[in-house]
């Protein structure tokens, strides 16, 4: 799976690129056909508490998920997006499993 990310406004640090890494690298374990993600980092409304956003695409075959977590930190967006695509990818695999 190739990942991209884009960080908007800010430089993301290496640490911070890792994690995501890391993060959405393990969402092949419940979806092993998955063929790029796309990570967009952004602010919105700096003087708000939880700020940071985290937007997540999956591209699969013949479908794309997503899902967008905003938050005080953008690991824990990451993580918040990353749980709910895990959910989405299980349903996905669970309806092809139907078919």
């Amino acid at each position: 799976m190739k990942i991209t990310m884009q960080s908007i406004h800010f430089d993301a640090s290496e640490r911070l690129e890792q994690f995501a890494q890391q993060k959405i690298g393990k969402l092949e374990q419940y979806f092993e056909e998955i063929i790029k993600a796309d990570l967009v980092m952004r602010f919105e409304k700096p003087e708000a508490i939880e700020s940071k956003i985290a937007e997540i695409s999956l591209d699969l075959p013949g479908q794309t998920l997503f899902a967008k977590k905003q938050s005080k930190t953008f690991e824990e967006s990451i993580d918040l997006a990353c749980e709910a695509l895990r959910k989405q990818l299980v349903k996905h695999k669970e309806k092809i499993k139907a078919k």
